[in-house]
């Protein structure tokens, strides 16, 4: 019989599952939505019960697409958003205590900004390894908010975990966390096998080192790593999957994108050459090192929290597509739009992106045609390399135009905007001991063939798309499979099971030449802007 693997990817706004065989082929996807409660620009929550929900019905439905043998399944790999859920014997809100099954503060909840300047205050050692200042994002922060602003949730609570290690421990009863997990987001020394009491004391997390780190993680693992005795009962009877097959530990969402495609046939085939950008609702970049570097506003360096044993810097910034959908919003020509892309069926960035093909003739065209409007689309603060939750956006350029062809001008100007954010961050990293020659690209809002040649324009190297139209997935069934032992490790997994569909290179000459003197222009503009902050800052005090 052939041996199949399930990948389980949520995201933000959906759980997914995808049926894989051997070699990579997808045979069946699945898709359920998953609510997120924003009562306030600041905050974001989810139900746990609600994403196992979520998790159940799409992998389900993705078995039912494949219609292989439930039989065939050897094994199961999960990957999640970086968000905190808290688990107690009751359902604890984290916040509205009217609704206590809002039991997730999602990755980009921002309620702990002022925590996250606390902590960077005592400049801790641990520090060093997020880049040298942790952001609200990341777990500490936000567990240090819910002990000042809920104590009575921090302390009835059993068990704090990162939502793939959440996922794990529904499917498998295994407490273990995975190393990606508790090493980006958590502070976990993975080189040192250790936590460190100090920060945590330092903090104001005091409780957590006493207690010996139970509620966080007393066994952590590499990811693929099997856990417990595999699928347990009650799980597989709600997955439709059969028991006791291989569950692997866990990656955050970013990262199994980073496996789907860093180190796949037809590319560089090594993943030290090859930095994974991961393009949907964020945006995150994923660069591997054999040897540690530190670089200053980019998170890690990270030992084994993505290719086991050797090293992680993970940048990228807290809004991408979502920084796209906004902006958007704010031109007249919104709502006309959309209506035409809800027509032909399509996504307003999709429908926008053929719209410029259509109005430019092609990429180079498009961004002649947006040369004198300049986007820097920090909208909800830089995350690399400046590692400012502050940070906002800046638009120069715009007249008074507001038809259609000036909201795909605009569009267009957003997607050079991140496109010039990821060439710093890659400028950044490359002084620094981490340089890369190319880029794998995953994620839904970078499919469109106008997108990739941007980037590779904007960026200056060549972007790889993968063949599997579901990377992240990909790369969580890889979990499966190495956990099942159809592979010794990811090392060995990645290049089977993976492949380069295509790839996009960087057009010389005035395409470049105009990509470079907008690149200054954006770096001109993102030095304005905090430049003003800080003057306005200091008016005001």
């Amino acid at each position: 019989m052939d041996m199949h693997f399930v990948g389980i990817d949520v995201g933000t706004g959906s759980a997914r599952a995808g049926v894989f065989d051997a070699k990579g082929a997808l045979l069946g996807t699945g898709k359920q939505d998953i609510a997120l409660h924003r009562p306030s620009g600041e905050i974001a929550e989810q139900s746990s019960a609600q994403v196992w929900g979520a998790v159940c019905a799409a992998t389900r439905a993705a078995m039912a697409q494949a219609a292989v043998d439930p039989a065939s399944i050897r094994g199961i790999g999960f990957d999640a958003t970086c968000s905190l859920v808290v688990i107690g014997d009751a359902p604890l809100g984290v916040g509205d205590p009217a609704h206590p099954e809002r039991d997730i503060i999602v990755w980009m909840d921002h309620r702990a900004v002022d925590q996250a300047a606390r902590i960077n205050a005592g400049a801790h050692a641990v520090l060093r390894y997020v880049g040298g200042r942790i952001s609200p994002e990341m777990e500490t922060p936000k567990l240090l908010w819910l002990k000042e602003n809920r104590p009575e949730l921090f302390r009835a609570a059993r068990h704090f975990f990162d939502l793939t290690d959440f996922l794990t421990w529904k499917a498998t009863g295994s407490l273990a966390r995975s190393t990606c997990t508790v090493t980006c987001k958590w502070t976990y020394l993975a080189h040192e096998r250790r936590w460190d009491a100090d920060y945590f004391r330092a903090i104001g997390l005091e409780e957590l080192a006493d207690e010996g780190f139970a509620r966080i993680g007393t066994e952590v693992v590499e990811p693929a790593t099997p856990l417990g005795e595999g699928l347990a009962p009650e799980a597989a009877l709600a997955l439709g999957l059969p028991a006791g097959i291989a569950v692997g530990a866990g990656l955050i969402d970013a990262h199994a994108g980073g496996i789907g495609t860093v180190c796949a046939r037809g590319g560089a085939e090594d993943p030290a050459r090859t930095l994974g950008y991961v393009f949907g609702t964020s945006s995150c970049t994923m660069t591997t090192t054999r040897q540690p570097a530190f670089v200053p506003g980019v998170w890690g360096p990270y030992f084994s929290a993505m290719v086991p044993g050797v090293w992680l810097n993970e940048g990228g910034q807290s809004a991408a597509g979502a920084a796209i959908d906004h902006l958007l919003r704010l031109h007249p020509a919104h709502a006309e739009a959309a209506a035409a892309a809800r027509a032909d069926g399509a996504s307003l960035p999709e429908w926008l992106a053929g719209a410029a093909l259509a109005q430019a003739g092609d990429a180079a065209g498009a961004v002649r045609q947006a040369a004198h409007l300049h986007v820097v689309p920090e909208f909800l603060g830089n995350r690399a390399p400046f590692a400012d939750p502050h940070a906002r956006a800046v638009i120069a350029g715009l007249g008074m135009e507001t038809g259609l062809a000036s909201l795909v001008t605009l569009y267009v100007a957003g997607i050079c905007g991140l496109g010039y954010g990821l060439r710093q961050i890659i400028e950044t990293q490359r002084a620094h001991g981490a340089g890369v020659e190319r880029i794998a690209i995953s994620g839904g809002a970078g499919r469109h063939p106008l997108i990739r040649q941007i980037l590779a324009d904007a960026t200056g190297l060549p972007v790889d798309a993968a063949a599997s139209e579901e990377p992240v997935l990909l790369g969580s069934a890889m979990l499966g499979a190495v956990a099942a032992g159809a592979f010794p490790d990811l090392g060995a997994a990645m290049p089977v099971m993976s492949s380069v569909q295509g790839t996009w290179h960087p057009d010389p000459g005035a395409t470049a030449r105009l990509h470079q003197a907008r690149y200054d222009a954006f770096l001109a503009l993102q030095a304005a802007a905090r430049g003003l902050r800080a003057a306005t800052e200091a008016a005001l005090a």
